[in-house]
């Protein structure tokens, strides 16, 4: 048994590529800007957030200014009368800053003065008879302050659901984007991809995506602009009370701030994209157990299968943890870079003997910068997290498998003639030679062609080629003298129906199941469907008839039934062209005779390619073909074949044998 301690690799797909942060994001723009509008909303509220800041910072020097001096006597303020300094007078020898009115003072004064007499016609006061309380500081406090904190609180709630409306939309628009890539990729795309990988890069890495948009986006449209305006009262403060030296010391400290960030970016970045890699591996194996939960059962390995998912899982864990602990480290460090500086700027004002009315306006508003700068160090993490998730999502989004579509298709709605494979070769990506070599043969309407051969053979790929899930790497398949390749992808599937030998139903209903790809039949059209199908009888024995869930891949049905629902869904379809995977294979002899009916009664009328297992099932075909090694070795009628006893031959001896 594998031990827990023994790792689950992360397998890089082919397709993985590296992307700058500026190429991630741009593209991401390009899908934000479609919300240009309500982006442009969100991001204005943020920048506004920030000037509600100031009646803060202006309430600071005033009430100070009192504190510093407590013993001495206020100047009396009138509402109408404000008297001036004289004009010569110098600075040093004014008895105190408090009895010198400023004048952001005179200005609040006559505003408080035309409030205070509107409040007093309803007998409202807000002073005393001693005018104990400063008018200015009263006003900026009672009026300026809370209709600050009001419009503060609005623009805040629009920031944010603004941006998380629009982060919401882009990622809804990139995940349908996605997965609509993915289904237009080719077959080889899809036979080499792991999917619960790629159900991890569709479903979760757009998730990250959507956290990046609504708080990186959220803070940058606010952060900054209060870190402008903070130090722009900064440099305000330190004009107006002479502290330019003071000033110039925050400028050469204030970059100090971000070197945390610029250290621990790249070391975030690298554990971000390992925990989403490790992500998706636990995506993959909770995939593939489910998928194979049969085979798992049988075989009595749930506890190995446990064991390698306990592996991933921890694996999974060790990395985010490690992601965690140093985007974690960003705070605290920039913290203490902040908590330094500032101790670093209080002891330089001390020994330049700045009086602490003209230190707190500057260091409040420094204070304040701490907020938003440690919340752009925190962005930081999320951005390189967002970034990791949009190289794998772009890196799916760049693969370009899909089979061309003809820049102008021609549009084809009926069989009329012939199909024609001319000097045709095929060579999957992976390969070392051809799966199918030089195949040249003809399928005339109405007529039957079976292809045989031993496993490997290239019949598989010979019907894949003719469905157009792949292009020729040689020469061409025409239907009707029109290459394949020429006609409307939509057409060409409309004029071809399948049955496999492994049947796929989705996890809906029976009834959904007959009417896909037909979605306008009526009920009425699915009954006869499925009573041509054989089908009818055993869907009206289920307990809920035609509207019976049935499972994942069908897992509620036996495989009889199953076969029987696709061959009613190919009926409704109606295609004039078959192409059947030999559906009786693998199964018992009664239920092989139902089958065989319904599909006796599906090819009727119809032009049928029919890969054959059992060869009893097509001694009646117009043309056989048998393949080895991707060569069409022998072809003619069963009789014809069965004389020359060749490859055919020695087909038919081993069947009949067994």
């Amino acid at each position: 048994m594998k031990s827990r301690r023994d790792k689950v690799k992360y397998r890089r797909e082919f397709f993985d590529r590296e992307y700058s942060a500026k190429e991630a994001y741009g593209r991401l723009w390009r899908y934000a800007r479609r919300y240009g509008l309500r982006l442009a909303v969100g991001v204005v509220c943020g920048i506004l957030t920030a000037g509600t800041l100031i009646p803060f910072f202006q309430v600071i020097q005033p009430a100070l200014e009192r504190v510093e001096a407590p013993g001495v006597e206020k100047a009396k303020v009138s509402p109408t009368v404000v008297e001036e300094a004289p004009a010569g007078a110098d600075r040093a020898e004014e008895p105190l800053a408090a009895n010198r009115i400023s004048k952001s003072e005179k200005k609040l004064t006559k505003e408080y003065s035309k409030l205070k007499k509107f409040l007093s016609r309803f007998g409202v006061e807000l002073q005393d008879e001693d005018d104990a309380v400063g008018l200015p500081l009263l006003f900026l406090v009672i009026v300026v302050v809370p209709a600050a904190a009001l419009v503060r609180c609005a623009l805040v709630f629009l920031n944010q659901y603004c941006l998380a409306w629009c982060g919401m939309h882009t990622v809804m628009d990139i995940r349908c984007d996605l997965m609509r890539h993915v289904e237009a990729q080719s077959m080889q795309f899809h036979g080499r991809i792991d999917v619960g990988q790629l159900m991890s890069r569709c479903t979760h890495d757009p998730n990250m995506v959507k956290q990046v948009i609504k708080n990186v986006v959220q803070e940058l449209a606010q952060a900054p602009f209060e870190i402008i305006v903070s130090v722009g009262f900064i440099i305000y403060s330190a004009v107006k009370n002479d502290m330019l030296p003071t000033l110039g010391m925050i400028v050469i400290g204030f970059p100090m701030f971000m070197l945390p960030v610029v250290f621990l970016s790249k070391k975030i970045r690298k554990w971000s994209k390992k925990a989403l890699e490790k992500f998706s591996v636990v995506g993959s194996r909770i995939h593939e157990i489910l998928t194979c939960i049969k085979v798992v059962k049988a075989y009595d390995t749930e506890e190995f299968e446990y064991d390698k998912f306990h592996s991933a899982n921890s694996q999974t864990l060790k990395a985010t943890l490690r992601q965690l602990r140093w985007g974690l480290l960003v705070g605290p460090a920039v913290e203490t870079v902040g908590i330094v500086l500032i101790c670093v700027f209080v002891v330089w004002c001390f020994f330049t003997g700045v009086k602490l009315s003209a230190v707190i306006p500057m260091l409040a508003p420094l204070l304040l910068i701490y907020r938003p700068l440690k919340q752009l160090s925190k962005l930081q993490v999320q951005i390189e997290q967002g970034r990791a998730a949009l190289t794998r999502i772009w890196s799916v989004m760049d693969v370009a498998m899909e089979l061309p579509e003809d820049a102008d298709p021609i549009g084809k709605t009926s069989f009329d003639d012939r199909i024609v494979f001319d000097d045709v070769s095929f060579r999957y990506d992976t390969a070392e030679k051809d799966a199918v070599s030089h195949a040249s043969f003809e399928i005339p309407r109405g007529r039957v062609v079976a292809v045989v051969g031993g496993t490997g053979s290239g019949k598989s790929t010979m019907s894949a080629l003719l469905a157009r899930f792949f292009d020729p790497r040689e020469g061409r398949i025409t239907m009707d003298g029109t290459d394949l390749r020429r006609l409307r992808a939509s057409d060409l599937r409309r004029l071809i129906g399948s049955v496999q030998q492994e049947t796929l139903l989705f996890n809906e209903s029976i009834e959904a199941n007959i009417r896909y790809g037909s979605p306008d039949a009526t009920h009425e059209q699915v009954v006869a469907a499925a009573k041509l199908a054989n089908a009818h009888e055993f869907i009206l024995s289920q307990p809920e008839g035609y509207s019976r869930l049935v499972g994942e891949k069908g897992f509620a049905l036996s495989g009889g039934e199953r076969q029987r629902i696709a061959i009613a869904r190919a009926m409704l379809r109606n295609p004039p062209i078959l192409i059947l995977d030999e559906a009786t294979s693998a199964l018992d002899t009664v239920t092989e005779k139902l089958v065989q009916d319904a599909i006796d009664r599906l090819m009727k009328d119809r032009t049928t390619f029919a890969i054959a297992h059992r060869l009893s099932t097509i001694r009646n075909a117009d043309l056989i073909l048998v393949m080895r090694d991707g060569e069409i070795v022998e072809r003619g009628t069963h009789e014809e074949l069965f004389a020359k006893n060749g490859v055919y031959r020695r087909l038919c001896d081993m069947q009949h044998q067994s």
